[in-house]
């Protein structure tokens, strides 16, 4: 062995990825030899992106600029590999007009914004609103600034401000061909008294030179060569480690532990109780911590719970389908009625399993606490549901707290709400008080205490003429609500419309896109035991299956082509039918396919986008093969269309996992899949081609992370029942005696 290589041996694993690449060149050959960068960053606490460091030549809260003509954006959203750091960046660039290549990046803090009274809005991070809920006062705030750096030159030169133009951050004064730089100018900008942001008039997108741009994402160099830091990858002077537990059963209590049984064990500092279900043992490393945590004596009280499994909570739900709806969401007409009197009646029942977020970096925290402040070190989906948990679990004021973001591996809607991974943080801590403790979730204990997806069930019936037309819909869902348990002032009346998101009547956010002659949509709440939360696509993913593949089945019973059967119903809709008739344009529906290739479609509105799918597929001995998606987006607006893309992509194998790979079910009251082994995720042999055609109508603001799930499901569910001649209405379909291939 080498004199390099044997400096490896004793490296962090953070360190051995950067040095392993520098060192053998292979991965880093994709984006150049970056030695100096990567080795100045491996001793950093964390990413260099967080915090905001005010005052640093501060234009305005949104920008600050740098002699060196370096140009920092801060943003208030949270990072978690969906690319709204450079979505945001690419926004503020436009309208700044600065040189690209000199942008950087800060997180603005929680703790910050709440003390310049909320100047950067809310920090929420989730409902693919990281872009389409900030992008107004964010293009003004930057619009704002490159008015005050434009003024600034003026007033130095003393010239009109109308004598003036700016590119790349260089201002020339046109009758003279002086020229200066936003760098040279910054700090006298910083004393102008800003324009009022309404008065602003925005750029026309449609003239956009930075966004709407294919740019590479801000954060990938650091991703490649090891130096990005992780809330797992955090050390702190003095940091200690615990691994948490909660009583298996939901519902169950902790009676006691025996912390004399491992308090001797190497490493370990001590056990913590954190609520009545939830115990740690702390330590100075997260693996000793975890040991001795496998092996501490626990007495659990499970509780009622432990009598509740699988079966029952179908069978609740299947019940639930022949009960009358807690409330009627939308009634037009008399559906029922109209259905019986029908010349043909159509009917299906389609279930939904749990299923669990896996997020790649399972939930974590780190909190220190030094006399009455407390700071805390997330990756978070919700810096300021952050910093509330942390205030509320300390007892400190909102203004003694701080929470310090970073990226996270993965948020899928698990990072939002909840925050229970900060306050158990906090709960630890406070028994450590001076010494900052990072508390880290097992993957077991990570995918059996998550926040899953709803189970859901749900019982359409149609009813068709004698020349195939559609006479009425009755749509019945059966199934567990998420603001139950997260937002219970949500429920008016013990109606919970958000249930049956997709199946609104009117927008912006997710609009039935079909115009029934009548109409009836019902909802039954069945709550389980079983904790309930946002999943990437929320409920317009089971909606979404529900409805498209219902739209299928009605087809085939009316004879008729499934594109053209929904064309005649979506005549009013003229965005749903935007999507749908430009995916069948780019799949080539019209044409015929080669033998034993079969297609199927769906179209879906959520998060205040349209998008619709066509699928191609091919089954052989009950094992599938999906050689092809085509997909329609219209976001109104494309701020990055290659992000675009990869968020695409990304909903192609989330989509694809929860109808085929197996579910999260319940047993004795505990969830029965505790790792990857049996929760496997989809693999990449298994994703087909992609491809997109990106609809800009430029009228409108929608997500981009979640809308296209919910069609992934029913175009290639609707594709398999084309090609075994009968409809699958059972999620995950081995439960239809399939696989994929």
């Amino acid at each position: 062995m080498t004199t390099q290589n044997n400096v490896l041996e004793n490296d962090s694993r953070r360190q051995f990825i950067v040095k392993g690449t520098l060192l053998g060149g292979g991965l880093m050959l994709g984006i150049g030899a970056l030695p100096d960068l990567a080795y100045a960053q491996i001793d950093q606490k964390y990413d260099p992106n967080t915090p905001t460091k005010v005052g640093d030549s501060e234009v305005n809260a949104w920008v600050s600029i740098l002699p060196d003509e370096t140009v920092f954006i801060r943003i208030a959203r949270s990072e978690m590999g969906q690319g709204t750091r450079t979505g945001l960046a690419q926004l503020v660039t436009e309208e700044l007009e600065c040189n690209w290549k000199k942008v950087k990046t800060q997180s603005a803090t929680p703790g910050q914004s709440l003390a310049r009274k909320r100047v950067w809005g809310e920090h929420g991070t989730g409902g693919s609103r990281g872009i389409r809920i900030s992008e107004d006062y964010v293009r003004r705030g930057a619009a704002a600034a490159r008015i005050m750096l434009v003024q600034a030159a003026a007033n130095q030169w003393n010239v009109p401000v109308s004598e003036l133009k700016v590119d790349k951050g260089v201002i020339t004064h046109i009758p003279s061909g002086r020229k200066t730089t936003y760098g040279k100018v910054a700090e006298l900008a910083s004393t102008l008294t800003p324009p009022d942001p309404k008065s602003i008039t925005l750029k026309d997108p449609r003239t956009w030179k930075v966004a709407g741009q294919p740019y590479a994402r801000l954060d990938t160099a650091n991703k490649v060569n090891g130096t990005k830091v992780f809330g797992l990858d955090l050390q702190l002077p003095g940091m200690l480690c615990a691994s948490v537990k909660s009583c298996p059963v939901f519902g169950g209590k902790l009676v006691s532990y025996d912390e004399a049984k491992v308090i001797k064990l190497r490493g370990v500092k001590g056990v913590v109780k954190i609520n009545d279900n939830t115990v740690a043992v702390v330590a100075d490393t997260w693996w000793r911590a975890k040991t001795a945590l496998d092996i501490l004596p626990i007495v659990w009280d499970e509780g009622k719970g432990a009598n509740v499994s699988q079966a029952d909570i179908n069978k609740m739900m299947r019940d639930g389908l022949d009960e009358q709806g807690d409330f009627w969401q939308r009634k037009e007409g008399d559906a029922p009625a109209a259905i019986s009197g029908s010349a043909k009646k159509v009917e299906a029942i389609y279930f939904t399993p749990f299923r669990a977020h896996v997020t790649m970096e399972p939930m974590n925290a780190t909190v220190k606490i030094i006399g009455d402040r407390a700071e805390a070190w997330v990756p978070t989906q919700n810096g300021e549901g952050s910093l509330a948990a942390l205030s509320e679990s300390t007892g400190f004021p909102l203004e003694k707290c701080e929470v310090y973001k970073l990226d996270a591996g993965c948020g899928l809607g698990r990072r939002g709400s909840t925050q229970d991974f900060v306050r158990y943080a906090a709960k630890v801590a406070q028994a450590y008080p001076g010494v900052p403790v990072k508390v880290i979730w097992s993957r077991e204990e990570d995918m059996t205490h998550d926040f899953y997806h709803p189970i859901a069930m749900a019982k359409m019936t149609a009813g068709l003429d004698g020349a195939g037309n559609m006479t009425g819909m009755h749509i019945k869902v059966a199934g567990q609500s998420i603001n139950a348990l997260a937002s219970p002032q949500s429920i008016k009346d013990g109606k919970d419309v958000r249930q049956l998101q997709g199946l609104y009547e009117k927008g912006p956010d997710a609009q039935l896109g079909y115009t029934f002659p009548t109409l009836l949509t019902e909802y039954v709440m069945k709550n389980t035991l079983v904790p309930v939360g946002p999943w990437r696509g929320v409920n317009t993913n089971q909606n979404g299956i529900f409805m498209e593949c219902f739209m299928d089945e009605c087809a085939k019973a009316a004879g008729k082509d499934p594109v053209q059967f929904r064309q005649v119903l979506m005549q009013s809709h003229p965005k749903h039918l935007g999507v749908l008739n430009a995916v069948a344009k780019k799949a080539n529906w019209e044409k015929p396919l080669p033998p034993g290739v079969f297609r199927g479609v769906a179209q879906f509105m959520g998060y205040a986008s349209y998008s619709a799918c066509v699928a191609e597929v091919s089954v052989k001995n009950n094992i599938v093969k999906i050689n092809r998606l085509v997909f329609a987006l219209n976001c109104g607006h494309v701020v990055n269309p290659y992000l675009t893309r990869e968020q695409i992509e990304g909903s192609v194998a989330m989509g694809l996992g929860a109808i085929f790979t197996p579910e999260i079910t319940v047993e004795n009251g505990r969830i029965k899949e505790q790792n990857l082994d049996s929760y496997p995720l989809l693999k990449l042999a298994s994703t087909p081609r992609i491809e997109t055609v990106l609809v800009q109508t430029y009228d409108f603001w929608g997500g981009v992370g979640e809308p296209t799930i919910c069609v992934v499901g029913p175009a290639v569910a609707n594709a398999i029942s084309a090609a075994i001649g009968r409809p699958v209405r059972n999620f995950p379909l081995y439960k239809e005696g399939l696989t994929l291939a």
